[in-house]
């Protein structure tokens, strides 16, 4: 048997993939389940992935399945089995446009390169890719040197990781939330500050869908 906010947990992660494709990100879960910090959630995804109800997928930022769900009744029952992913040699290039700040904000780069991402990582939508330069995403599982995977979008909801164009000239990459009459970007390191600007200085780019590591 699951506990109460484990099975919670699960419950959320299972809704939001069936709404959006993409796993909530601990910001949201721990807002969801009302606790008091992201240790809490840590401790719950990791009962829940050693007891087989959910998987974390290697290389994807925040990207977890959802394997089984008890019933009404308290059985667990096994999930139909997802489509094959794409094939292996089913490539897209997607535009590389330079680098871009999961710290400070830098100057926004436009680059003519390309890089090849396997389709199987990409959800429907355009998408393009950024070199993530910084640390202060790590908690969420982006490192510096790491590919960020971006479906262009210029809405985003509280909670969703972001690339945020700051005064039309600096660009990060954030977690997103509204704050009164304010746009604040937070980071996922303790070390760092949330920044907060004005709606009109924000403009929201896309948001992350996918994470690409090289070794």
């Amino acid at each position: 048997m699951l506990t109460r906010k484990q099975h919670e947990l699960l419950c959320f992660i299972h809704d939001r993939l069936g709404e959006t494709g993409v796993s909530p990100s601990f910001e949201e879960m721990k807002d969801a389940l009302d606790l008091k910090s992201k240790s809490g959630v840590h401790r719950l995804i990791s009962a829940l992935e050693e007891r087989g109800f959910i998987r974390r997928l290697p290389n994807r930022a925040r990207a977890l399945e959802v394997l089984r769900m008890p019933d009404k009744g308290g059985n667990v029952v096994p999930l139909k089995a997802p489509a094959l992913p794409a094939a292996a040699n089913d490539i897209v290039e997607l535009p590389l446009h330079g680098r871009i700040a999961a710290g400070t904000p830098i100057e926004a780069l436009q680059g003519n390169e390309s890089l090849a991402v396997p389709a199987a990582l990409l959800g429907p939508g355009e998408h393009y890719a950024l070199e993530v330069s910084g640390d202060s995403m790590v908690e969420e599982g982006i490192l510096d040197g790491d590919y960020a995977l971006i479906r262009k979008t210029d809405t985003a909801r509280d909670g969703e990781i972001v690339v945020a164009l700051i005064d039309n000239a600096e660009a990060t990459l954030k977690t997103f939330r509204r704050e009164g009459q304010m746009i604040r970007l937070d980071p996922a390191n303790r070390q760092y500050d949330p920044q907060r600007y004005r709606p009109e200085q924000v403009v929201v780019q896309g948001r992350l869908s996918g994470l690409l590591r090289r070794y």
